[in-house]
């Protein structure tokens, strides 16, 4: 039943992951929005919505490590995995934005303050533990980080929409806010709900093979959690939306450290022990490092994708030999 479940809900989440990049292409059409920002803001927060639930979840039942691991985890899978699957897939991927000038720091200061806050929210440090506490002053602190964004992109952003010749100004002049507004939510809800029968099954189906909790939390959950971003992104860089797939990646790791954690935090400090996790971390900083790298020598290509996903089979490699 499990093994029917995961392919029942991975088509919920193609097919709603189809309707957000229709709908939102037509909301950005109608007001002239940069598909930059439709990604990195609507579809980066909805189809962060599954790693926002598993970490608040997690923090409530005190369950501190799989909140964080599950963010580190879908971080470094948004880009050695989706992002990597994108260039790879996609037959051009030529964005008229560009990233590393206006965003590729966006990228990369979440991951440095989730350093800063993890180091200082230790509590305890000894040869064999490196217990930190990220408390509520911190979870402020990642929320803010997310607002800061918006804000600077509503006001520096001065990109023009590219209309798709799919849709085109007949449709754009008969625009239903109603159709639209219910055809987005059904898309979040595929999207969404996919993602958690997709994490359900896929963690059924890995605790009938006796893997560890831990594997399930930083790659199963992770890779459940990552699953709508990876659809969106694909299905958005086909259709010659690659501002829009690659703002749905750096939106949404915004939104997984900033929001998800910082909400997980705020609802309920969460302290643990990081030592175990330096290695996860570091892979995090490097993929976020050649994210930007890739941006400031635009290589929107296949090479690129290829040498992600070298980073994320050393990841995975590390992270099955430390269960086994």
């Amino acid at each position: 039943m499990d093994y029917l479940i995961f392919i029942i809900s991975l088509a919920a989440l193609i097919y709603g992951a189809d309707l957000i990049i229709n709908q939102s292409g037509k909301i950005a059409l109608k007001f002239g929005i940069s598909e930059y920002i439709i990604g990195a803001t609507l579809i980066a927060l909805g189809t962060s919505l599954p790693e926002m639930a598993a970490s608040i979840g997690a923090s409530l039942q005190d369950k501190g490590v799989l909140a964080v691991s599950n963010i580190i985890g879908s971080n470094i899978l948004n880009i050695t995995l989706v992002l990597s699957i994108t260039l790879i897939l996609a037959k051009n991927v030529n964005p008229h934005r560009d990233f590393f000038a206006k965003d590729s720091s966006w990228a990369l200061f979440p991951v440095l303050i989730f350093i800063a806050v993890l180091m200082g929210g230790v509590v305890k440090q000894d040869s064999n533990e490196y217990i930190t506490e990220i408390n509520r002053v911190y979870a402020f602190a990642l929320l803010s980080l997310m607002v800061g964004y918006i804000l600077f992109l509503l006001r520096h952003d001065k990109d023009t929409l590219e209309i798709s010749n799919e849709i085109d100004i007949e449709e754009s002049a008969n625009f239903n806010w109603l159709r639209v507004t219910l055809l987005l939510i059904v898309g979040f809800i595929f999207v969404v709900k996919g993602a958690d029968y997709t994490i359900l099954s896929a963690s059924n189906i890995a605790k009938s093979f006796g893997v560890s909790e831990w594997f399930v939390g930083v790659i199963l959950v992770a890779l459940g959690t990552s699953t709508p971003e990876l659809i969106v992104s694909i299905v958005a860089a086909i259709k010659g939306k690659a501002d829009m797939a690659i703002g749905n990646i750096i939106g949404s790791n915004m939104a997984n450290i900033s929001i998800a954690l910082g909400l997980a935090a705020f609802v309920k400090p969460i302290r643990l022990d990081i030592a175990p996790y330096f290695f996860d971390i570091s892979i995090m900083v490097i993929a976020t490092l050649m994210l930007v790298f890739i941006t400031a020598n635009k290589m929107y290509n296949k090479p690129a994708g290829i040498s992600l996903l070298a980073l994320l089979l050393i990841f995975f490699e590390h992270t099955i030999k430390e269960i086994v």
